[in-house]
């Protein structure tokens, strides 16, 4: 049978239903996703409040009755160590910082995983030779700048200081990194 004959839903397998909230499924689904993922207290908060509107909306019940049993999962993985806001923000702010993300970009992406602006702001700012270092992370990355072929350089210079400016990266490392060369970077 071709794909256009068939039925609507018909070869699929029907939707499993899912698990009516309880406290006890509350507390194995926060465990499950703490084996799998580092997450800070509000990511967690936003994936176990989706799966209780998910039930809620299935099973027809309200999903504020849930809420004190939310709050008691979350309290306990606080109390016992499973979740740490600020050991996450150090290995976040870390990687990104790796992969040449500017300042501003991981305290936009710290905040936006739910962690608090002052403890996000701790450790994103850093010192201007470690701003610098990944603003040559990303130009290597994006092949800007001194990565860029010879006979394009020039021409592409606007366009490489724009490229490092959208990345967060401010003015003056911009370009001393694009108007640099490529062996004092490494």
């Amino acid at each position: 049978m071709s794909d256009s004959a068939r039925q609507p839903g018909q070869g699929a397998r029907p939707a499993r239903a899912p698990r009516r909230i309880t406290a006890d499924y509350l507390q194995r689904a926060a465990m499950h996703y703490l084996e799998r993922y580092s997450a800070p207290a509000a990511q967690l908060r936003r994936v176990l409040a989706r799966k209780i509107a998910v039930s809620c909306r299935h099973h027809g019940d309200d999903p504020a009755h849930h809420a004190a049993a939310l709050d008691d999962v979350i309290a306990r993985c606080l109390s016992s160590g499973l979740i740490d806001d600020r050991r996450f923000a150090e290995a976040r702010a870390a990687t990104l910082r790796r992969k040449g993300q500017s300042s501003r970009n991981v305290m936009v992406k710290l905040t936006a995983k739910g962690i608090e602006r002052d403890l996000a702001g701790e450790f994103a700012n850093t010192h201007a030779d470690d701003e610098i270092a990944a603003a040559h992370i990303a130009a290597k990355r994006r092949r800007l700048g001194p990565w860029r072929r010879p006979d394009e350089r020039a021409a592409c210079r606007q366009k490489d200081l724009a490229a490092l400016a959208r990345l967060g990266f401010g003015y003056a490392t911009a370009r001393s990194v694009i108007d640099g060369d490529a062996d004092s970077a490494s």
